[in-house]
Order: structure tokens, then sequence, then C-alpha cells
């Protein structure tokens, strides 16, 4: 998948479901995303990794992660998470994003999945192959990959049975459940914060406005944009912006100018500085490569 859509509160929008179940299996490469990386984004599914080239940088809520070929991770439902190519490495990775009411069934669902859902002390799981239960689940996530691509007879049911041996594998490492009500309230307060920005982002942003979105004060709102998302808040804004060009520059119809206002920018000259040190090259000449590359 070279690009996915998010809506404005980073809650990824793409289907993840094949036509009869609510999952989807696909591997990615990092590098070909419209931004040359995953951007940060949110959705209600599991999401499971197996990196099958190179090494991945992932970043789960405020924790960055290195993960290396035949290794993976599981990152849990509703946590903002972002990856990207590490040493230009060329990564790829088998995703696998499924519902949480389709790994057990409903009568087990709320003993043995919604209490690790809720659990505060799991944004993610690395899954390293050298302990037994992470080399299950790995196995079961290539073989679920190998039968979304043959479709044999009864595949639905094979899958099923997977998913069941992977949340099995992963419940029994072990892990002691946490709730703490200060990590909830953090994250919605960040997530409150970039839906503001997402929806605003065309606008005039003050910091202001996203510490009245998030309920905190200025200083407080620069205190979690640095720790979560390692930058400032107008930063964060400025990227988005970028990010949001990206999609209008490859319309052929589209110029510089109007694109820089479009996203927010009040000044070409300040959109073509900010653009040439997020992508390293100028509006204008990636506007080239990319509409003259889908001719």
């Amino acid at each position: 998948m070279k690009d996915f859509m998010v809506d404005q509160s980073l809650k990824e929008l793409t289907e993840h479901r094949t036509v009869v179940l609510p999952l989807a299996c696909y591997e990615t490469t990092i590098n070909q995303n419209i931004n040359g990386y995953i951007p940060l984004h949110w959705h209600d599914e599991f999401q499971f990794v197996l990196v099958i080239k190179g090494e991945a940088h992932f970043q789960i809520n405020e924790e960055n992660i290195m993960i290396e070929a035949g290794e993976g991770l599981f990152i849990n439902s509703g946590r903002l998470h972002m990856a990207k190519d590490k040493n230009n490495s060329g990564s790829a990775y088998i995703c696998l994003n499924v519902s949480p009411h389709f790994v057990l069934s409903q009568e087990l669902y709320t003993t043995l999945v919604n209490p690790y859902i809720q659990a505060t002390n799991i944004p993610y799981l690395r899954l390293v192959p050298v302990e037994p239960w992470a080399n299950n689940i790995l196995s079961s996530m290539k073989r679920i990959n190998q039968l979304i691509k043959q479709y044999p007879p009864y595949f639905e049911i094979d899958i099923s049975l997977h998913l069941t041996l992977i949340w099995k594998n992963l419940i029994m490492n072990g892990i002691e459940l946490e709730y703490e009500q200060t990590e909830v309230v953090k994250s919605d307060r960040m997530k409150q914060m970039l839906n503001w920005i997402h929806l605003h982002y065309a606008e005039k942003i003050l910091l202001d406005d996203l510490a009245r979105a998030g309920q905190l004060s200025r200083s407080e709102c620069c205190r979690y944009f640095k720790r979560i998302l390692k930058r400032t808040p107008l930063n964060y804004v400025t990227d988005y912006r970028i990010q949001k060009s990206l999609i209008l520059l490859q319309q052929p119809e589209s110029n510089v100018t109007d694109v820089a206002y479009q996203v927010g920018f009040n000044s070409t000259s300040y959109f073509i500085e900010k653009f040439r040190k997020s992508m390293t090259m100028t509006p204008l000449a990636y506007k080239k490569h990319n509409t003259s590359s889908h001719l």
C-alpha cells in the first residue's frame, strides 16, 4: 500500500477488511508511501507487524523502537503510531490489521480481549522470534498472509484458527495488566489537539488554539508535543501542512503558490523554504517529478 487516508483526528480510514473478514493483511514498503514514511495515525484495529526486509523505526505513543528483519510488533488498539525506514534499508513488512471483536468469540471478548485494549501498560509488544510465544505469532502471521493470497477452500476458517492462536500466544506471555486513568486522559488530550490541527490546518493556527483544544496551558501543550511527537506544536503544524501539499502538488493543474495558500502558508517563499528542508527538493521539483512519473 503506497498511501492511506486518515481523517482529521488521524484515525486511519483505510478499509481494514477483506470481502468477508474484518481484517486486512498486506505487504508494504515504507518509503513507497507518498510521504516517504508512514505518518502518525491510529485505528481501532489491532496491528501485528512482521518486518521482512531491512530495519524499521516505529514510534508508538511516546516510545521509539527499532525492528529488524525477522522481528515484529503488536500495536494495541487506538495507539498513535508511525513508521520510518532506517538507514535507507528498503524496509518492508507484513501488516495484519484485525478488528478486536474478530479475534475471539463475543462470549470471550469481555474477559480475554477487552482488558488488553484498556491496559495502559501495553501500547505495544515487541515480537522477537527467540521467544516461543512471539515466534508462534509471527508464524501464524505468515500463514494468514499466504491464505489471503491463495484463497484455498475454507481459508476463512483457517484464518480464524490462526487469529485464535495469535491471541492465545499473546496473552500467554504473562504480562500483568495495568490501568492508569492519567494515561488515558493524556492520550485523549493529544488526539483532541491533533484533531483540531487536522480540521483547521488551512487556517491561521495559534498556540492558544491548540492549548484550548487539549484543555491545557500553553506550556503544558508544548510539553505534550515535545514528549510525544518530539517537536514543537507549530513545527508539527508545518510538517502536517507539507504532508497535505504533496497530494495537491501531484494534480496536473496545480501551481505552487495556490497550494501554499490552500494548506495554510501565508507566504509562497516560506512554503518553499520549509518544503525544501522537509523533502530535500523544491515544491516545483517535486511536482515535476511526480506529475511526469504518472503520465
